[in-house]
Formats: C-alpha cells, sequence, structure tokens
C-alpha cells in the first residue's frame, strides 16, 4: 500500500503565497493561489463541488496565516460546524507545506439565488479555531463562533476579536464541470496599530471594489496581481514569496503507533474478526495495510513493555 511519509507532491508551481507592507508600513497584505492543492486534494477525496469550495477557502486562507509563521512553526484550522460538511481541517507551516480534509465530502446543496455554491449552509453554525504551534510546548489556541459559514467573513472576525488586528478578508474557489478545482486562492488585508481610522475606510472601500479572487486566479492572475490590484494605489512593497506544496506527515511508523494504541484486547478483536487491518489517511488518502503477522507482532510489543 502507499506510503507517504513526509511527501510532497508538486502540483502546480504556481501555487505560492506573497507578503507585503504598503502606506509606509502601516497595512499588511497577503495573497495566495492554491488551485494545484486544492483540486489534487479534491480529486483525491472524490468531493463534490460544495466540499471543494470549502476546503478551497480554508486551505487558502491557512496557507496565509501559515506564511506568517517562523519556519517549521505550525497552524492548524478547524471549522466545526452543525452543516453537512460537519468539519473542515486544514494544516499549514512557514516552510509552505499545506494539507487538509473535509469530514463529509459528499455535499450537495441547491444553489444560492446568486447562483452561487452554498458554502454558509453547507458549513451551518459553529466556530472557527486557529491552533498555532510555535514549538515552545502548549499550543496557542484562539477561536470565534461563525458569521456566516462562508468562511472568508469567519477569517475576519477571529483577526479581530481573537487576534486584534482589523482584517479584510477575500477567498474564493471555482469549481469545474468535471469536479475539480479550476482556480482557488485568497487575500488578506490587515491593519496595523499605526493605521489612522482615514486609511481603512480607504482599504475597505478597495477591497469592496475587489473583483472575485477565484475570478482573478481563473483568468491569470497572481498573488502580486491580486495586491496590486487591491492596494496598488498604496505602494505596496514585497517582502516574501512563499512557495506551497502538498505535503502530508503520514507514514507506516505512525499508523503502527496508532494501532499499539488500541491495546493488545483490541488488536487481539481485529485478528479474530478480520485477521488484519486497513488505516486509511485522513489527509492524503494513503492506505495502509497490516496483516495477521505483522499485527500480532504488534501485540508482542505491548506485552513486551508490560513484563
Amino acid at each position: 500500500m502507499a506510503n507517504c511519509n513526509q511527501q510532497s507532491i508538486e502540483v502546480n508551481t504556481k501555487d505560492y503565497v506573497v507578503q507585503a507592507t504598503a502606506a509606509n508600513g502601516r497595512v499588511r497584505a497577503l495573497a495566495a493561489v492554491v488551485t494545484g492543492i486544492a483540486d489534487e486534494i479534491a480529486r483525491r477525496h472524490e468531493m463534490w463541488p460544495v466540499a471543494a469550495a470549502a476546503l478551497g477557502r480554508t486551505l487558502a486562507a491557512t496557507a496565509m496565516i501559515g506564511a506568517m509563521q517562523k519556519g517549521k512553526e505550525k497552524v492548524t484550522v478547524q471549522i466545526i460546524g452543525d452543516g453537512p460538511l460537519e468539519q473542515i481541517t486544514a494544516d499549514g507551516d512557514g516552510e509552505g507545506n499545506l494539507r487538509g480534509y473535509v469530514q463529509n465530502p459528499y455535499v450537495d446543496l441547491p444553489l444560492t439565488e446568486q447562483g452561487k455554491l452554498n458554502v454558509g449552509a453547507a458549513v451551518g453554525k459553529g466556530h472557527l479555531w486557529v491552533i498555532r504551534d510555535l514549538g515552545l510546548g502548549e499550543p496557542y489556541r484562539g477561536g470565534v463562533p461563525l458569521v456566516s459559514g462562508e468562511i472568508a467573513e469567519d477569517f475576519a472576525s477571529y483577526f479581530s476579536q481573537s487576534e486584534q488586528t482589523p482584517s479584510a478578508v477575500a477567498l474564493g474557489v471555482l469549481t469545474g464541470p468535471d469536479g475539480g478545482v479550476r482556480a482557488a486562492g485568497g487575500l488578506i488585508i490587515q491593519l496595523l496599530p499605526e493605521a489612522s481610522e482615514g486609511l481603512a475606510v480607504v482599504v475597505e472601500q478597495m477591497v469592496a471594489d475587489l473583483p472575485s479572487v477565484s475570478g482573478l486566479i481563473d483568468t491569470g492572475s497572481t498573488p502580486e496581481d491580486i495586491i496590486q490590484r487591491t492596494i496598488g494605489d498604496l505602494q505596496p512593497k514585497y517582502l516574501r514569496m512563499l512557495p506551497l506544496r502538498f505535503t502530508c506527515t503520514c507514514s507506516r511508523e505512525r499508523c503502527e503507533s496508532a494501532l499499539i494504541a488500541l491495546g493488545a484486547e483490541e488488536l487481539d478483536k481485529l485478528i479474530e474478526e478480520q485477521g488484519k487491518a486497513e488505516l486509511t489517511c485522513r489527509f492524503c488518502r494513503a492506505q495502509y495495510l497490516f496483516d495477521k503477522e505483522e499485527l500480532k507482532n504488534l501485540q508482542a510489543r505491548i506485552e513486551k513493555t508490560r513484563t
């Protein structure tokens, strides 16, 4: 069976995040294209369009938050709602690694009155959680109730309430007729402490005038183009370009640890009832098969620790 221990799959060299400042350092801007990664994950999970759109938006936001981290510092985003999607999870870090999944990828809902995918109804009411692991021990966890379930508004609420940073967030995903993702990405504009109320009004209007992010990406716009299109008059200065890649950290060793954690008695039931164990990674769908003999060896390891 497949083994993707620390496997990186280069799906689209156009997937990256750009970070910039503008208005003499009073505004921070990030923009991301995640089309290739979102399409790869959607196809692996055979996602229906609503699920692909919800995950693509979450991946874009996670990639941009990850770009704010240093090196191996990690960020995990969880959107837990009472809608049929149930839960969306995405992981990112300061090195551009990105992965994610939706609890229920097979959701089909009527389009909104505007003819768009009804992500808000698919997510429902609940909470958005952002967990930052800085490698210093206990991760920092912040969260807010969902505003709309449309995800962009929910992240704007998170930045404003949990991090006290006024932010405008635009996220978009365009799915294709074959069920794949044609365009996916996002934009975050944040006001830093030196920003005036007047500047806040100007930035708010600039973001309001921005065409759909997914539409821009679909016609070839890069992250730099999106920032320039939005706040070009504020003279953005580009600080960092971070390439993104779909990476999964699952491995056979981790699966062995999960089986050992079940205990000798549960392993005995697996041996008697099924004669094997097959584990599937929630993120990348890689499958790990353990036959009867391997399960017995794991039992022996457990027994050895008891003596």
